[in-house]
């Protein structure tokens, strides 16, 4: 259900409210729209930790960039609490294009992660994100099991492949050193990563 409050004073205590209480942490802004996310469950920050660590093996810690577990991501400088996502993994490969302001980045990351959430939105951002220059996205869904893998292609945001129960194919990527690929049995589906150099592997 959503909800609109158009007046000011609620909205302000409503805002500070969720800030001091820590559940503004994935809250976003489109285009002026406030737009507040529910606290992500246990297996979504289980996902999120795991490919943030995974990421870091690979990436971060051979140099190769910078991984983060969600940051603002901003298509302008002046007023960017007017128009941010916050993708729930990001990496920033060295030279990119996008500029650490501390407090958000100016433009996208190299790759993103989006985990899908009930009642989420995490499709509805492939336009922002192909706009800010995110070269290649992964969307976890869990409704049912799946991944996708988008590729930017001129200005858009392509989807490039999928990764299902029925049809478990490696989705491999181009910008960082990983595929992935959906892994069905146990308690749920598995992601399983896969370095390029065909030695490391990992169950996310």
């Amino acid at each position: 259900m959503a909800t609109l409050i158009r007046e000011p004073a609620l909205e302000q205590r409503v805002r500070a409210e969720r800030k001091a209480s820590g559940l503004d942490r994935w809250d976003e802004v489109w285009e002026g729209t406030y737009v507040m996310a529910p606290l992500p469950n246990d297996e979504h920050q289980d996902l999120q930790s795991e490919l943030v660590t995974v990421l870091k093996l690979s990436v971060g810690w051979p140099g190769l960039g910078d991984v983060r577990g969600g940051v603002n991501v901003s298509d302008r400088e002046v007023d960017w609490t007017q128009n941010y996502r916050c993708p729930d993994v990001v990496v920033f490969l060295k030279g990119t294009k996008a500029q650490n302001r501390d407090t958000f980045w100016l433009g996208g990351p190299d790759f993103a992660v989006e985990i899908v959430s009930p009642n989420d939105a995490s499709r509805d951002k492939l336009e922002f994100y192909a706009s800010v220059g995110v070269r290649e996205l992964l969307i976890v869904d869990r409704f049912p099991w799946q991944l996708e893998l988008y590729r930017l292609r001129g200005r858009e945001l392509v989807e490039v492949g999928r990764s299902t129960a029925s049809d478990s194919g490696r989705l491999r990527s181009e910008v960082v050193p990983l595929s992935f690929r959906l892994a069905t049995g146990g308690a749920r589906p598995q992601i399983e990563v896969t370095h390029h150099d065909g030695v490391q592997r990992w169950a996310v």
